[in-house]
């Protein structure tokens, strides 16, 4: 991949660690970015982050917000903005369930309490249309911007033990496909990746016993599970010039699972 400007600002959202923290990597260290906001629910993953940044010459501010909470979200941009410019790339990668991890509705859909919802709803929907909303303006006047959001094999094919999260991330999907079709004539596309079972923090594959692993593995064409650095390849790709023809778009990322099904 090709440097690109030298001006361009990304904000990746959930990248204290894990898919988002190696986006950040990857933006700085393919030339796709010239500074990186890293935003993370927890302050001092998002400083950890952005100091790794720095210390590789790159640059990087730490943005500590919730993504499901507007006024919070456009403050604390305000402020990263006033310091290293307007955003160009957004990567929509915060998130919370997914497989693997959180299992919030493994009860039936139709036992869970309607209180339990609102949590999943606010981090993979709200919070993507938080962040978009914020940005989106300034990258239509500027006649530039990549949005690229970060969904699930869960939105795709539907889970049934993480109805709500695949509900959540089908209409993140929906919304990222709105927004390119609204965007284009401004200079802005607007792309999804989905991801399958990936190897993160947050999820708990490395617990799994290698019978339980192989039985995961068995939809998976590639018998093993995603790394950081397979989702975020995909992810800075879709952020760099050369995929300016690409919008309205969703590349699963996952090792064939949703064709072996």
């Amino acid at each position: 991949m090709t440097s690109q400007s030298a001006t361009r600002v990304a904000l990746v959202t959930g990248a204290g660690q894990g898919v988002g923290r190696e986006v950040v990597h990857q933006l700085i260290r393919k030339g796709v970015a010239s500074a990186v906001i890293v935003n993370d629910y927890v302050a001092e993953k998002a400083e950890a982050v952005a100091q790794d940044i720095r210390d590789i010459g790159g640059h990087a501010v730490a943005a500590a917000f919730d993504v499901g909470d507007h006024a919070q979200v456009a403050a604390v941009l305000q402020r990263a903005t006033a310091e290293v410019g307007p955003i160009d790339i957004l990567v929509n990668n915060a998130g919370n369930g997914g497989a693997g991890g959180a299992t919030q509705d493994s009860a039936p859909f139709w036992e869970s309490d309607p209180t339990e919802w609102q949590p999943w709803i606010d981090v993979n929907l709200t919070g993507v249309f938080n962040c978009t909303h914020t940005v989106l303006g300034g990258m239509v006047e500027r006649g530039y911007g990549r949005v690229i959001t970060v969904i699930s094999d869960a939105g795709r094919v539907g889970e049934p033990n993480l109805v709500v999260y695949s509900a959540a991330k089908a209409g993140a999907a929906g919304f990222t496909r709105a927004i390119a079709r609204a965007g284009g004539r401004h200079g802005v596309t607007a792309n999804c990746v989905a991801l399958g079972a990936t190897r993160t923090p947050t999820t708990a594959l490395d617990g799994l016993s290698s019978e339980d692993e192989r039985r995961f593995l068995r939809n998976y064409t590639v018998k093993r599970f995603g790394l950081p650095e397979d989702a975020a390849a995909a992810i800075v790709f879709l952020a760099s010039e050369e995929a300016g023809w690409i919008t309205t778009q969703t590349l699963p990322v996952n090792g064939g699972y949703s064709s072996a099904l």
